[in-house]
């Protein structure tokens, strides 16, 4: 089982946001010591609580701090951009940093009609341009784009050897077998839709070897919170869980802390939300987290996980990410 990160740069209630920036670099820096695979920033904008607007210049700082872990997106919200645009960012990246950036994108508006709209500069909304866009992003990264395609003299630079691997993140069976068509790597959200684990099989079934990829490969993308102890790992969850609940409400995205926590305030419908967005994660002791994961790896025929831990103790997050790595790791070795 191969472990990653994805990063949403949350700010926790009573840190700024340049802290928030400089907490995802050390992040990142002790899940490459801890052997993750992948480092990956989301994109999201108009909010209070999550800074990672700009994933591009995120995850080139990050690879500019590291040595080996591989750095990407999960992901650039293409249909607000110019698939020549994002793809000649990433050559930028590509040949800045050789064979370690990762290029994935999302369908996601980037939040309300309003904010997507001011993304685009007032132009129509691009959602269902989405697949056309995905076509030719793969088109200009690697030289492919169809002859009678009217931009096919156009070519992206700079003219890397090596481009950044492709990736599409969705949340539904069409999402899986688009990106199996088109032979690219796929990331199902589960820490979003956890509903739908015959996704990845359809992915994988779909798959046509293309320029990007010989193989498929899926990543499961997933809420996880580690501790030593079930009732430790529960009193931690707690942060995430009310951050989860007003992200749902659409109210605060900063991550509360445990004394804003306390004088909340739950109502019966809030705590039944609660117990809903816990399918979207996997909370307790290391045993616990990496056979969860391991059934979850069934389920989904997933070939890697990616995590996320958006709780408010610093040095406890850490700390999940380390706790659930060596127990893989030692599973692995047995």
């Amino acid at each position: 089982m191969k472990l990653s990160i994805l990063d949403q740069a949350p700010i926790r209630r009573g840190v700024t946001p340049e802290d928030a920036l400089q907490e995802s670099i050390e992040l990142a820096q002790h899940a490459e010591k801890l052997g993750y695979e992948r480092y990956w920033f989301a994109e999201h904008h108009n909010t209070n609580g999550l800074v990672s607007v700009a994933p591009e210049i995120m995850a080139t700082r990050i690879a500019s701090a590291t040595e080996r872990i591989k750095v990407g997106t999960g992901g650039v919200l293409l249909p607000q951009y110019s698939p020549l645009k994002v793809a000649e960012t990433f050559h930028t990246m590509a040949g800045l940093f050789p064979g370690r950036v990762d290029l994935g994108v999302g369908r996601s508006p980037g939040g309300t009609e309003l904010t997507r709209s001011a993304l685009a500069d007032g132009a129509e909304s691009g959602m269902g341009e989405f697949p056309r866009k995905l076509s030719e992003l793969q088109g200009f990264l690697y030289n492919t784009l169809p002859r009678e395609h009217r931009y096919r003299s156009v070519k992206a630079s700079p003219r890397v050897k090596e481009p950044a691997p492709l990736w599409v993140l969705g949340l539904s069976e069409g999402s899986a077998k688009r990106a199996g068509e088109l032979g690219i790597g796929y990331v199902f959200g589960h820490f979003i839709s956890p509903a739908k684990p015959k996704a990845m099989p359809i992915y994988k079934e779909a798959f046509r070897p293309s320029v990007t990829r010989d193989t498929p490969y899926g990543i499961v993308c997933i809420f996880v919170v580690c501790a030593e102890t079930e009732e430790k790992a529960e009193a931690l969850a707690k942060s995430q869980d009310h951050w989860l609940l007003s992200v749902g409400k659409g109210r605060d995205t900063q991550v509360p802390s445990p004394e804003l926590i306390e004088k909340r305030q739950l109502t019966e419908a809030d705590k039944e939300t609660i117990r809903q967005n816990r399918k979207r994660c996997v909370i307790g002791t290391p045993e616990k987290v990496r056979l969860e994961l391991e059934k979850l790896q069934q389920q989904y025929e997933a070939d890697e996980f990616m995590l996320i831990t958006n709780i408010y103790d610093k040095e406890a997050k850490w700390k999940s990410y380390e706790l659930i790595k060596r127990s893989v790791d030692r599973n692995n070795i047995m």
